[in-house]
Parts: C-alpha cells; structure tokens; sequence
C-alpha cells in the first residue's frame, strides 16, 4: 500500500507518538484525584488525550462541579508528572528508525504539538531528538488548537512545505482531526485511543507503529 501523493515532508506529533509518556499523565492525573476526593478514571483521561489543559480544565469542572480546584489539582498532576517522567518515559517503538530514514531520504520533518516549547525540550532532549527536527510547533506558537488545523499548517508553513504533500502522524482523535482538516495525508498510530470510523475516513492508513509508518514510506518511495 502507499500514499495517495508523494510524501515531501513528515510533521509528527509528541505525546503517545514519540514519547511514551499517555500512561504517565492517566497515572499523574489518576492519583491527583485520589488526593482531591474524586474519581477520575481511565475513561476520563481517554476523553482529554489530545486537548490542551485549559479544555481539559473545563471538561473537569463541568465533571466535579465548578468549584473544583483546577488550578491546585494541576499544580499536584505536573508536580508528579515531572517525577514519572524522569524515571519512566520511553521513546515508542521505530523512533530512531524512522528518522533515521528520513535522514536517509533527505525528507525534512516537524512537530505539532499542544505541549508547550518547554516540555518539547526538556522531554525531546533527554533522548537528544530535538535537533533531528526541522520545525517544532508547540502550544503558544497558534491561537487555536487541535482539533483545528492551525498547529499542522503552521508546521508545513515553517518548513516550506505544501499541505497536501506533508504526512502527518497522530495518535489521537483530536489530532487526527485537525491534520485532516489541514488537508494533510494523515497516520494514526493508535495509543490510548483506538481508531473508530470517523478516523478510518480521516486517515489514509492506521498503522500498528511507527516501523510500520516506515514501511508505508519505503513503499511509496
């Protein structure tokens, strides 16, 4: 199978994409709960993959009630999340493989993220990954967030690549959704979330993992 278009560039995603680090923010954000008196379960936490914090504030509120202290139960989350993630994180499976052949191919490639630049760095540097990247685009750098497609145009924008001619690389509803939206030839390569039929429309392929996208690549080449 290939691509319907010639691949001229590749904008990934970071969390659950690159870095292993979905099950550390459900475990943070599990435990926070328990300190602050609530339930907040697995299936919660797969309703908030891919949104940025302040939605993530608001679904929490409209679920506990509007005087739940967002602000101190996020302060406890990323106070243990940066604890988890020194210890535990881990790139996905075919990371370095797969830009190792895009290093091959002379392909430039991005991120787009709702992360901040901050945790981009510090998480990306641990692996020193960073400089494999033409082009990071991170939660200030676009007023809307995914799903709209502002991050992933703004990613082709900075490499100097048409949309259309980009591959994108999600594994996320929300981010599957705004690559689509950004007129890119999307991969789901499913974490926390499994495809459901609105992302099997969205995308040209769900692949198992990222040596999977590779083969993908090297099959179009």
């Amino acid at each position: 199978m290939s691509f319907p278009r010639r691949v001229d560039a590749v904008v990934f995603d970071m969390d659950g994409l690159l870095l292993d680090t979905e099950i550390v923010y459900r475990a943070a954000m599990i435990e926070a709960g328990n300190v602050f008196g609530v339930q907040f379960t697995g299936e919660i936490y797969a309703s908030m993959v891919g949104k940025t914090t302040p939605e993530s504030a608001v679904m929490l509120q409209e679920l506990f009630g509007p005087k739940f202290p967002v602000q101190s139960y996020f302060e406890r989350v990323w106070a243990d999340v940066e604890d988890l993630l020194a210890a535990e994180t881990k790139l996905k499976a075919g990371v370095v493989e797969i830009l190792d052949y895009l290093d091959d191919q002379g392909l430039p490639r991005g991120i787009a993220t709702s992360n901040g630049l901050a945790a981009v760095e510090r998480y990306l540097g641990r692996f020193d990954l960073l400089h494999r990247f033409n082009v990071v685009v991170a939660h200030h750098d676009v007023t809307r967030h995914k799903p709209h497609p502002d991050p992933y145009l703004e990613a082709a924008r900075r490499i100097g690549v048409d949309p259309g001619y980009c591959l994108a690389l999600e594994d996320s509803h929300p981010g599957v959704r705004a690559a689509h939206a950004a007129g890119m030839m999307t991969v789901m390569v499913p974490d926390i979330l499994d495809p459901n039929e609105e992302m099997h429309d969205k995308c040209v392929h769900i692949a198992e993992s990222l040596h999977a996208v590779m083969d993908l690549l090297k099959a179009s080449a």
